[in-house]
């Protein structure tokens, strides 16, 4: 089936809509028929993406959400249910960034990133998953990693450390939704994507004390990535494919992101320590 045959008709929620990837899903998922939840803390950007999708004909609404506070998950879910209808898609995007060493992140900054990236996503699934387990629907739940989720990247330990732990997070969750019976209703796939069009280079943290050019410098090499990036919608296009074709792991860019994970699984195999590379070009997830 494609994914217009599955997904047509069906409610989606994807949190970090505003910009990114989160935007390029909405935008697709709205082509697709479905009625999209674009959820984001930028409430001004999460409006103007609703105004769009509604000016085109589409139905869609815009919700104020902070992934960080469980009780804002829990009232964006509540609300859904409420005024949209049963979620047939959920997208577990919002996330953000961190250059600079490990050592001279700010507490905040760190907890920045996990708060986002790491909890929001867990808050995601303990907020709408129950309804979705206990409806015989087909309902589909994708969490976002990245392709830093199988890679190790000096100056931006934070960021990688958590799209590693999304990705365990939603291998061990798939495994559990088998466990408990209910895999024949309920999908969960891991989105793994490459540099995808975003500002999230542009909001990401840094640090104040030390080496500040370090992660500077970081940053900029990121920055430059951005003229060679993905279109977000033609991500988002690649994405859904992959999905309706029951695939677990979703790439936006199959060969490239492919590859990282072939040198990943070598790296392990071999028990190789990791290699600090002259040019060492890593083009994360966007968001």
């Amino acid at each position: 089936m494609t994914a217009r045959e599955i997904f047509t008709g069906g409610v989606a929620v994807i949190t970090g809509a505003g910009a990114g990837i989160g935007a390029g899903l909405a935008r697709h998922a709205s082509q697709l028929g479905m009625t999209v939840v674009i959820a984001d803390v930028d409430v001004d950007a999460a409006t103007r993406l609703r105004d769009e999708l509604v000016a085109d004909g589409r139905a869609a609404y815009a919700y104020g959400c902070d992934v960080r506070d469980p009780d804002e998950v829990v009232e964006l879910a509540e609300r859904t249910h409420r005024d949209v209808g049963n979620v047939r898609l959920l997208v577990n995007n919002a996330g953000v960034e961190q250059f600079g060493y490990l050592w001279d992140t700010p507490v905040a900054n760190w907890n920045r990133v996990v708060d986002v990236n790491v909890n929001g996503v867990f808050h995601g699934v303990r907020a709408f998953l129950p309804r979705m387990l206990a409806t015989p629907e087909q309902s589909w739940v994708w969490n976002l990693s990245s392709i830093g989720g199988v890679a190790a990247v000096p100056l931006q330990a934070p960021y990688i450390m958590s799209k590693h732990a999304v990705l365990a997070l939603t291998e061990c969750l798939r495994l559990e939704v088998e466990l408990a019976g209910h895999d024949d209703h309920v999908h969960v796939q891991a989105v793994l994507p490459g540099a995808v069009v975003s500002n999230i280079f542009e909001s990401a943290g840094g640090v104040s004390d030390g080496d500040v050019a370090a992660a500077e410098s970081q940053r900029t090499a990121m920055l430059d990535i951005k003229a060679e990036a993905m279109d977000p919608i033609a991500a988002a296009e690649v994405v859904f494919e992959q999905a309706a074709q029951g695939r677990f792991y979703l790439l936006t860019q199959p060969d490239y992101v492919g590859s990282a994970m072939t040198e990943r699984a070598t790296v392990l195999a071999t028990q190789r320590p990791p290699e600090l590379r002259t040019k060492q070009r890593f083009e994360p997830a966007e968001h």
